[in-house]
């Protein structure tokens, strides 16, 4: 049954909640009115019975000429609005004229027996009609007489009170069914609209569209549509860098690969044609070739490096020395800087929590940065006190207009178009310094050239327990 309840729309099975709450608030009030006025109507006959006397010419005929329970005292009849009869202490009785005659119950023996003084019950007939019975002991006669009066007076007013209690109920729940099921489609349409978004995305691909939003921002459908835009604003704008990413990437490889692929041609057709290249000709070639396959090469090891998720390292979190990554880093740099370029370094201890790695390939590419635009017999200052690793060049500068982009994928300065390298490093770095809870920037140093400062969380001292 539960199964099929949800099975059901949302929108039916809101009504049909909201018609079920109806019916169970609606079948309670109208039991609750029944039940208080069937006692209200009882506890009025109750009083009616003990308010009606029996005429005292009635009674004193009764006892005179009533010789046994089948005969009926030919005197005055009784009440015309209810039963009476006499009963004796030894269970017998005198039915009044026109009267029915009461079954004598134990309760009324004990009346007439002068054990309690009265008793009040429900009753039969002898021919099995209900009746409310007041049995009592009369003081200037000294007989017991019960006088009983129909329920069917209260049970047809009850029975009446049944059916319309019943309409109304009904009506209502009908009413409450309609009412839920506007309510349903009223606050649901929201909802509605949400799914037709959904679906036009899944169609046709189109990220554009967006929910208006109603309500304020506590309303449980507005917070959904605010998420919703921000959701496909995030997928378009994820959509949008991917093909970004994708076109130049293709601009990227494009220009090694042509100039590889006439460099390999040349070399072919020099096999081919038997007409050598001279040797200093030729040596250059292969070099130029070895250049653009070392450029591929970290150009798509760069693209491996962006594809991993932005938010989490696919490698080990430690706690490491960034002083000595950096000194690693560093040696590298000096292999790549040859001699014309001196790197100095000033590095105090620090420790934080990073994938090695990837920690020291960003630290590389900044370094390598510094290193591609410094002009010769200059030098690079790395420094590295409280968790803020600078490393200042001698080289150009970065214009003021072109310091937002340098950290964008594929962005290169115009002045550097030249100069070898993906114009991915800096991405690299930027990305990296951002997983490990740091941030890098880049700004005009004083005297010239750029400072690049990166700053990371750490401690001076290594946590207890770092090996």
């Amino acid at each position: 049954m539960i199964r099929r309840f949800r099975a059901l729309p949302l929108r039916t099975r809101l009504a049909l909640l909201v018609a079920t709450a109806v019916a169970v608030a609606v079948a309670a009030v109208a039991a609750a009115s029944w039940l208080l006025t069937r006692q209200q109507l009882r506890n009025e006959l109750d009083t009616s019975l003990q308010g009606m006397n029996a005429t005292r010419t009635y009674l004193t005929a009764t006892v005179t000429d009533c010789q046994d329970e089948s005969r009926t005292a030919p005197g005055t009849a009784a009440p015309s609005t209810a039963y009476v009869q006499v009963v004796q202490p030894d269970g017998s009785r005198c039915v009044g004229i026109g009267s029915k005659a009461l079954q004598v119950q134990e309760s009324d023996l004990d009346v007439a027996q002068q054990l309690i003084p009265d008793t009040l019950h429900d009753g039969h007939t002898t021919d099995g009609q209900k009746v409310r019975v007041y049995t009592r002991q009369d003081g200037p006669t000294g007989l017991t007489v019960s006088i009983a009066r129909p329920l069917s007076e209260i049970d047809g007013a009850l029975n009446q009170l049944a059916l319309l209690l019943l309409t109304v109920a009904g009506v209502g729940v009908v009413g409450a069914g309609a009412a839920g099921l506007w309510i349903a489609r009223t606050g649901l349409r929201p909802v509605n609209d949400l799914t037709g978004a959904v679906e036009h995305i899944a169609r046709t691909q189109d990220l554009t569209v967006r929910i208006p939003l109603e309500g304020d921002d506590d309303d449980e459908i507005a917070r959904l549509s605010r998420s919703f835009n921000a959701m496909t604003s995030a997928l378009a704008s994820s959509r949008d860098l991917q093909q970004q990413l994708i076109a130049d990437a293709g601009h990227e490889l494009r220009t090694p690969l042509t100039s590889l692929r006439t460099n390999i041609e040349l070399l072919v057709r020099s096999e081919e044609t038997g007409r050598a290249i001279p040797p200093d000709d030729r040596k250059a070639l292969l070099a130029s070739v070895k250049a653009q396959m070392t450029e591929l090469a970290a150009l798509i090891g760069d693209l491996q490096e962006l594809s991993r998720p932005d938010a989490t390292p696919t490698g080990k979190i430690q706690v490491i020395a960034l002083h000595e990554i950096t000194e690693a880093a560093l040696e590298r740099a000096r292999l790549r800087a040859g001699p014309e370029l001196t790197l100095t370094a000033d590095l105090s201890p620090w420790y934080v929590r990073a994938e090695p790695p990837a920690l020291e390939r960003a630290l590389v590419n900044l370094l390598d940065n510094a290193v591609k635009f410094s002009p010769r017999n200059s030098t690079i200052e790395v420094t590295l006190h409280q968790g803020e690793l600078t490393v200042r060049d001698h080289g150009p500068g970065i214009p003021p207009d072109e310091l937002p982009h340098v950290f964008d994928r594929f962005w290169r300065s115009p002045t550097a178009r030249s100069l070898p390298g993906s114009g991915l490093g800096l991405s690299i770095v930027a990305r990296t310094v951002q997983q490990c809870g740091g941030q890098v920037t880049l700004r005009a140093a004083d005297g010239g050239g750029t400072a690049a400062v990166v700053r990371l969380p750490g401690a001076a001292t290594p946590p207890p327990g770092t090996p």
